[in-house]
């Protein structure tokens, strides 16, 4: 959804009118509201707020398949290390000089 410029409100403004934007987020408007003439936060319909967070956990476990993904193809193509001796180099005082 494309903002309008009468989606953008003053913080100020919002504090006045917070029934009647409420009204309008509820009925699918999105509204930025601002604060000394800068984005400050957005009012959006709690149900889209819950589509949005669906939306991320399904990215995220999209992102885990992928790196599986590649995990195994590492293993496939013999990219590993022992884990034990990987840990153990990583727990090493690096010398210094």
């Amino acid at each position: 959804m494309a903002l309008r410029t009468h989606d953008i409100v003053s913080l100020s403004q919002a504090r006045a009118h917070l029934s009647e934007l409420a009204d309008q987020v509820n009925a699918g408007a999105e509204k930025i509201l601002t604060k000394n003439g800068e984005s400050y936060v957005a009012l959006v319909d709690a149900k889209r707020l819950d589509y949005f967070h669906a939306l991320e956990r399904e990215r995220i476990h999209l992102l885990v398949l992928d790196d599986a993904s590649k995990g195994l193809d590492d293993v496939e193509a013999g990219r590993t290390r022992d884990a034990r001796k990987a840990l153990a180099s990583l727990r090493k005082p690096k010398p210094t000089h």
